[in-house]
């Protein structure tokens, strides 16, 4: 694995000047919600990833990312990885004769900031490739366990800059199950957040179904974008830790637990039937360890009752939790993975791996 900082990305592997390319930037997919701005896409969430097609021997690739940790890819096979790299104008020219498939995707979690995606470019004498989507989609919505929080640290005390540059969403559960059924993604998960209630209380105003619709985390208001071609056949959620993993501080809005039990699962079931409406080819999955596993079975049962079939639960534990801060591992990542592609082989959405 290769790594490089702003500088050395600078001097030795961006020399775009040096070489011709063609002028515009080659179709793009965007895997995750991403801003559409003038030049390119600003991005936030977890995991997002921008894919292209070029024929010929180079590719040059434009981006900022102040303080994210980017791997670039090419036919699969990692090339760089970024880190806090700042803006990038790289370059390689040492392909093979024929086609490929270039791919930006982001590590580490931004809650806020993020980057720019400015694009790939087929180097001169090269042509940029028409690009087709994956047929099977998957979301994955969740909080740390879903983002990969410090899943790739040996030890479980980690400082804030440590979590940072040890999460790789990309290596987190997700990913894993979205790449073996070959499917596009997206992550829309927030390290903290719950249904109702945040780790300790914390940003009380705020939850996952409340920033959900944003296209970054940091941005509420939301531009109207066309989304229709995102129509995924399965949704997987994973809230609730942080609803529960505290105890209820003074002054918060609930009385007791019991309160605080009922409304996490009257807002989910809400929050699920708004999913639905937007996406009613869906199936989902909602997953739930011991401290609120029962709650999820109430809450797929309120669902079903409306909509029959609609939602299946999944219980997961026997974890390690040796990552940053008591976090799933990468041991854990693998087998959360193994779980879920279980269930939804059971489900009968998809035929074999693709």
């Amino acid at each position: 694995m290769r790594m490089i900082g702003w500088m050395l990305a600078v001097a030795l592997l961006a020399p775009g000047a040096a070489f011709a390319q063609v002028s515009d930037p080659a179709p793009v997919y965007v895997g995750g919600r991403a801003i559409a701005v003038e030049g390119g896409y600003d991005f936030g969430w977890p995991g997002v990833y921008f894919e292209s097609r070029i024929e010929g021997q180079g590719v040059r690739v434009r981006f900022e990312a102040p303080a994210e940790y980017m791997r670039l890819l090419v036919d699969g096979q990692e090339r760089v990885v970024f880190r806090r790299p700042g803006q990038v104008d790289l370059t390689l020219n040492n392909l093979t004769p024929g086609q490929h498939v270039v791919r930006l995707e982001k590590l580490t979690e931004s809650q806020s900031g993020g980057g720019v995606f400015h694009g790939f470019y087929a180097l001169d004498g090269g042509t940029a490739l028409p690009l087709t989507p994956r047929a099977r989609q998957i979301e994955f919505i969740g909080d740390s366990y879903t983002v990969g929080y410090g899943n790739t640290s040996p030890v479980r005390e980690c400082t804030q800059e440590v979590i940072h540059d040890t999460t790789d969403t990309q290596q987190a559960f997700g990913p894993r199950v979205a790449n073996h059924y070959g499917a596009e993604y997206r992550i829309n998960a927030y390290s903290g957040f719950g249904v109702v209630r945040n780790y300790d209380g914390h940003s009380p105003d705020l939850s996952l179904p409340v920033i959900y619709p944003r296209l970054k985390p940091d941005t509420a208001a939301v531009p109207a974008q066309d989304d229709s071609a995102w129509t995924p056949q399965v949704i997987v959620i994973n809230l609730g830790t942080n609803d529960f993993s505290t105890p209820l501080n003074p002054g918060e809005r609930w009385a007791d637990e019991a309160a605080l039990r009922q409304a996490y699962q009257t807002r989910y079931v809400a929050f699920v039937h708004e999913l639905a409406a937007a996406q009613p080819q869906a199936r989902f999955v909602l997953m739930g360890s011991d401290a609120f596993y029962a709650d999820v079975e109430r809450i797929a049962a309120a669902v079903n009752a409306a909509a029959p079939g609609k939602v299946t639960t999944l219980k997961f534990g026997d974890l390690d939790h040796m990552a940053c801060d008591g976090h799933p591992s990468l041991a854990d990542d693998a087998r959360l993975a193994t779980l879920i592609q279980t269930h939804i082989d059971g489900l009968g959405v998809w035929g074999q791996p693709n």
